[in-house]
């Protein structure tokens, strides 16, 4: 059973929404992001990485940096720019990306859920990227980037959500990605009854994306939960912000693989080895894998279609992840890349940037490039119902969701 509640939410003035909302945090480097901010000051991303206010050389998780964070929310808040809605309520955010509509409930997730495993993970989070959001948090007192969580849709919230969209949007507006955004506020008791029924009945939810976010809200949780031995649930604390997505609305790019050497093989010595355990055939052109179990390939100015040796494929939740495919059978035994989360050899390349950026990687600071089939969410469903992880960089969702849209106050 899963607990998914209404809140009030700070949201931004309808015409400034569409030049508060930022890209998550994690998605910018510092210089990036001071760019972003200088360009349009406005930018939530001021907030969610207030460094951008100071020198470079301050260190990046100074006292000072989380401070200012809280000081440009408040004033923001003070100055009307965000406004708290008057009652708790769900919201509708959609998101369109070539075409393609996908329709999030905007709520609260229990971090019990997470503690007790209704809601799953499949990745593994890091303390020091945990640190930071933790004290992003606890000093603004307010979760300002949703976490993306899926669920397996039901007819009935389907159907909600589409009356819901026959209304006037609280908001609408084109980013300068070219993804549409679109909210609606769900207030009536009987739809937020309904909604609080159905996600009620779900066993299991899951992280999609937004691994650290989620871990350093629960953390704030259990702090605050030391820090106030009477409390009862019900505070805001208790709750972290969330986006849920029905599995069958989502889509899931592939996070490609570049790798900066040939472990000391001559490339004609690398592909003989790689023929071992994939079949292996010279393309015209940038080839983009078309099913599962086969990958591109791009070295010395060449594609190649690489397909699996049926051997090597399995049913293993984990080990028959493309991911793990490549990692085992040339990544790690051929390239000499133990462990990618640590390695400086390999970098990882979203599937959004496309196969273009592959060549231009190998032109500029890398050798070899893959190019892989994406992951499916009913893959993801497979590897957190076993209680297992995801081999690093095995997802890349698009669209993003924006941060600075939905503010939860703790």
């Amino acid at each position: 059973m899963a607990i998914v509640k209404p809140f009030a939410a700070y949201r931004p003035r309808k015409d400034i929404v569409d030049r508060v909302a930022a890209l998550p945090y994690d998605v910018y480097n510092r210089a990036e992001a001071k760019k972003v901010v200088e360009a349009n000051p406005l930018s939530f991303l001021r907030i969610d990485r207030a460094e951008t206010a100071f020198p470079d050389s301050v260190d990046t998780y100074a006292p000072c940096v989380y401070e200012k964070a809280k000081s440009l929310l408040d004033e923001m808040i003070k100055a009307g720019e965000y406004v708290q809605d008057a009652g708790k309520c769900y919201y509708v955010y959609e998101l369109i990306m070539d075409g393609r509509s996908q329709n999030g409930i905007v709520a609260l997730a229990a971090i019990d859920d997470y503690v007790n495993g209704v809601i799953k993970k499949h990745e593994n989070t890091r303390a020091d990227k945990e640190l930071d959001r933790i004290t992003h948090v606890d000093t603004c007192n307010a979760q300002t980037g949703p976490i993306f969580l899926a669920y397996r849709a039901k007819e009935n919230i389907d159907a909600l959500v589409d009356k819901i969209k026959k209304q006037e949007p609280e908001f609408s507006f084109v980013s300068e990605d070219g993804i549409g955004h679109n909210g609606w506020m769900i207030s009536d008791d009987e739809d937020i009854e309904l909604l609080s029924e159905a996600f009620a009945a779900m066993e299991d939810i899951y992280i999609a994306d937004g691994h650290h976010r989620a871990a350093s809200a629960v953390k704030v949780g259990l702090k605050r939960r030391e820090a106030n031995p009477g409390y009862t649930g019900e505070e805001e604390f208790n709750y972290f912000l969330s986006v849920l997505f029905p599995d069958n609305q989502l889509k899931i790019l592939p996070y490609n693989r570049v790798v900066r050497d040939f472990n000391g093989y001559a490339k004609d010595e690398l592909i003989a080895r790689i023929e071992e355990k994939f079949y292996v055939e010279r393309c015209e052109q940038a080839y983009e894998p078309e099913s599962k179990g086969c990958f591109g390939m791009y070295v010395d100015g060449s594609w190649y279609r690489l397909k699996a040796h049926d051997d090597i494929m399995c049913d293993d939740a984990v080990e028959g992840l493309d991911v793990s495919i490549l990692q085992n059978n040339i990544l790690k035994p051929l390239l000499g890349i133990d462990d990618p989360r640590t390695d400086k050899r390999i970098d990882f390349v979203g599937g959004i940037r496309g196969l273009a950026e592959l060549e231009r990687r190998v032109a500029e600071d890398m050798q070899i490039a893959f190019s892989m089939y994406p992951t499916s969410i009913t893959e993801l469903f497979k590897v957190a119902d076993a209680g297992l992880l995801m081999p690093p960089k095995s997802t890349w969702f698009e669209p993003k969701l924006r941060s600075g849209i939905f503010i939860h106050e703790l």
